[in-house]
């Protein structure tokens, strides 16, 4: 539906370079990366506001990348909403309908069904200056999505919201997109990825590094930064020097000289190992029935997380352990103090 093909744009200190994605009809498109990493400007460059130095883009087999953005059918919903402050609710939502020539009778059609369908029908006679996040968000979603865009293009919809909004927006987004909204959604947030999207795009430093399904790439990052823009920290370079046919292992070797097993044989050759924090076994007493991948370490530290404690061990390596209140209170951890760590399912990802 939307392909974008070796989209670049050079500025003095920044720039986006060979950019290429296809976002099918009726996806939930996440384009995720830290602040700064160009998702910003390469959601203008789709609207229409800024013209790349060089690439294309296509809309349905159309070459658009010169069109105006009044021209396109994609619609896009800015960070700060953008509202006319003089115009009430219904008269925002209905300003793209009347520059376009829309007449009367139909534009009230229109702007009411928007409304009803955004549960902002008692908003319409009020100005945005009296309305809350949340509600100026569904204003400027219903005035976006009146003209019917073939894309609905969305700038970091849920920063601003606090926890109940956040939830009930990401609701209605999810419903848009069942009823065949296509829709790409910039954030900075996997947290965001995973609830929504059905495709995700990791672009650092204006350039795409990895394309799949949030499951793809939360279990198979291919870089450090990927890993820990998703949150796993447990994630080295690696290379697998021999392997046990009989024991269908294979013997990888970390930056700093640790070796450990990994399930599988797999071919020699240089990649990254990835442990998820919630496979790493921690006790004070060394495992008598458990010989591979244990090994000794010191509490460097203990803090509260989303899902439980971590402790951060060093074992010649850093590693983030998840434990629960049960765990500590059962065996007490103190910073300083030995410990042993099992390593359940390291995962190998070939470079």
């Amino acid at each position: 539906m939307l392909e974008l093909k070796n989209i670049s744009i050079h500025f003095k200190q920044f720039s986006l370079s060979e950019i290429n994605l296809e976002v099918k009809e009726k996806d939930y498109f996440v384009l995720l990366g830290s602040s700064g990493s160009g998702k910003t400007v390469l959601l203008e460059i789709i609207a229409g506001l800024i013209t790349p130095n060089s690439g294309s883009i296509f809309l349905k087999g159309e070459n658009i990348t010169y069109k105006k953005i009044q021209h396109r059918k994609i619609g896009i919903v800015f960070q700060d909403y953008a509202l006319f402050p003089h115009f009430t609710v219904f008269e925002n939502i209905a300003f793209p309908l009347k520059q376009y020539g829309v007449p009367k009778d139909e534009v009230s059609i229109i702007v009411h069904s928007l409304a009803k369908k955004l549960d902002i029908e008692l908003l319409l006679s009020r100005k945005p200056q009296g309305l809350s996040g949340g509600e100026k968000q569904r204003v400027a979603l219903a005035r976006t999505l009146a003209m019917k865009p073939d894309v609905l293009l969305l700038d970091e919809p849920l920063s601003a919201l606090d926890t109940r909004l956040r939830w009930e927006t990401r609701m209605l987004l999810r419903k848009l997109n069942k009823e065949g909204q296509t829709i790409i959604h910039v954030t900075h947030d996997y947290e965001e990825a995973l609830v929504l999207a059905n495709k995700v795009a990791i672009i650092n430093h204006g350039i795409i590094e990895q394309t799949g399904t949030p499951i793809e790439i939360f279990q198979h990052p291919k870089s450090p930064f990927i890993a820990s823009l998703t949150g796993i920290k447990n994630y080295f370079l690696a290379e697998i020097i021999s392997c046990s046919e009989e024991q269908k292992m294979s013997n990888a070797i970390l930056e700093k000289g640790m070796q450990i097993m990994v399930a599988g044989i797999l071919p020699k050759g240089k990649g990254y190992i990835m442990m998820n924090s919630h496979n790493i076994v921690l006790s004070i007493q060394k495992p008598i029935n458990e010989t591979v991948n244990v090994f000794s370490g010191i509490v460097n530290d203990i803090f509260s997380s989303r899902n439980g404690l971590e402790v951060l061990v060093d074992t010649g390596i850093p590693l983030f352990a998840l434990v629960t209140d049960e765990f500590i209170s059962q065996q007490p951890l103190q910073i300083g103090q030995k410990i042993w760590v099992r390593l359940g399912e390291p995962i190998f990802i070939q470079k």
